[in-house]
């Protein structure tokens, strides 16, 4: 068998069954991340189908699992006085900043069921940020030895991805900068990676653009398409123009009750 490379993202080696796509609008980091855990012990317990979590958070920090602190820039004084939370989690990477005008995915696989592995996703996952990206209008890729999405050569990083994998399921994923504040990634060494150029969609297109949920909501889309495309998988649910974030929220509720009414519960505790 042909070794999948960074242009060629690998398809699913079974027949793939549907991603569920969910448009959740503005979402609170510690909300979205209580959700991932109800929904991946659910898909762990087999008691439903692959999901794919679309969104933008308030402004937050997250350390990943092996992350330096040092590399969080801002001082705990600074960081209060701008409402903006640090949180140690559990995924792969580095400091990340999330904000508004930033689109972050979080896709629940089951990767045995598409015959991935983690580097074959962590491709494909690449690859939807590039395409989303074409599909908007801008030129970027992968960059060897560096995840994420990059422009310019691989100067400038406009995507990163952090997964996190728990008996097999995925979960975390992607930030990709689409009208976010440029200037909130001096709070951070993006990426652990000190002198590192942020860009956005917005930045390479040469406009000036403040964050928007409707750009945001715009390559959510995009991305869910891309992403799709790239494990070779049928997509279901609404997007953007025509999903509605608070019915898309009372539909994975609705789901965790009638499927896992154990994951259900303790969302509400």
């Amino acid at each position: 068998m042909d070794s999948p490379t960074q242009d060629s993202p690998p398809r699913a080696a079974v027949p793939a069954t549907p991603i569920a796509a969910w448009w959740l609008g503005r979402t609170s980091y510690r909300d979205a991340w209580q959700l991932q855990h109800r929904l991946v012990a659910a898909r762990v317990a087999g008691l439903i189908g692959d999901q794919l979590l679309l969104l933008e958070h308030e402004p937050v920090l997250t350390l990943g699992r092996h992350s330096d602190p040092s590399h969080v820039l801002a001082s705990p004084a600074e960081l209060a006085a701008r409402h903006i939370e640090l949180i140690e989690t559990e995924r792969g990477g580095e400091v990340t900043y999330h904000g508004p005008g930033q689109l972050t995915a979080y896709p629940i696989l089951k990767l045995a069921d598409r015959g991935l592995m983690v580097r074959p996703l962590v491709r494909a996952l690449e690859a939807a940020q590039a395409k989303a990206c074409s599909t908007l209008g801008v030129e970027a890729g992968p960059k060897a030895g560096f995840p994420g999405c990059w422009c310019a050569d691989g100067t400038r990083k406009i995507g990163a991805v952090g997964v996190r994998i728990e008996h097999g399921v995925s979960y975390h994923g992607i930030a990709l900068n689409v009208t976010v504040r440029l200037s909130d990634f001096q709070l951070i060494d993006a990426c652990g990676m000190p002198g590192l150029e942020s860009t956005s969609i917005a930045r390479e297109l040469g406009r000036a653009a403040e964050p928007s949920i409707e750009s945001v909501s715009e390559a959510s889309a995009a991305f869910a398409v891309a992403l799709a495309e790239a494990l070779d998988a049928p997509l279901s649910g609404l997007l953007p123009p025509l999903a509605d974030p608070g019915t898309a929220r009372a539909g994975l509720e609705r789901l965790l009750h009638e499927r896992a009414p154990a994951a259900a519960a303790a969302g509400s505790r």
